[in-house]
């Protein structure tokens, strides 16, 4: 099944721009309606989803490499996990480890990308997903990283963001300035719209 969404992004790949936000995640993530959601919210920046229905972190790398490499991000949403529980239940160092590389990959390939780790959704308090999620406030931390966390369901308005997007169109601040929107509010936004 992989095989066949790194195909189909590489062919993608060939039609998207450099440059953009790209979502790089698993499971759910792979339904994240972009489109919608940047005309609603107002994100100018173009937004590619490369995410896949299941992958680990031990693959995520190579996964990068051919999928997202092409597209020379400015930002990058990570949300890689949630196959991960059990790999990082046996060795929590090695799952720091992968993440780490990642990481370190992706800024040799653009110094100036903005990456944002994306906590593991915990509504359930799950203890092992709560430890996962420490470790990569951690990682996010001491990797000059933003974190994003979406762990639990916070009351979130989404309606309220989108009025306040528009307010500052209206008055030209944003639009004028080229400001890149904030990676808190391009979480939200991506991950948080149906919680």
């Amino acid at each position: 099944m992989q095989e066949a969404e790194i195909k189909n992004y590489t062919k993608l790949n060939a039609l998207a721009e450099q440059g953009g936000i790209v979502i790089f995640g698993c499971g759910e993530d792979k339904n994240i309606p972009t489109c919608e959601l940047c005309q609603a919210f107002a994100v100018e920046q173009k937004v590619y989803n490369r995410s896949f229905e299941s992958i680990s972190i031990k693959d995520a790398l190579c996964v990068y490499k051919e999928t997202i490499d092409a597209l020379s991000p400015e930002t990058v949403l990570l949300h890689i996990g949630e196959a991960d529980v059990d790999f990082f239940a046996e060795s929590s160092a090695e799952f720091d480890n992968k993440y780490r590389e990642l990481i370190v990959y992706i800024k040799s390939q653009n110094k100036k990308c903005r990456i944002a780790i994306v906590s593991l959704k915990n509504y359930d308090s799950d203890t092992q997903i709560g430890e996962m999620n420490k470790h990569l406030k951690y990682i996010a931390d001491s990797e000059q990283c933003e974190y994003g966390d979406i762990a639990t369901k916070k009351v979130w308005n989404p309606k309220a963001t989108m009025d306040a997007a528009f307010f500052v169109y209206s008055i030209g601040f944003v639009r004028n300035l080229k400001n890149k929107r904030p990676l808190y509010d391009l979480v939200k936004i991506l991950f948080c719209y149906n919680a």
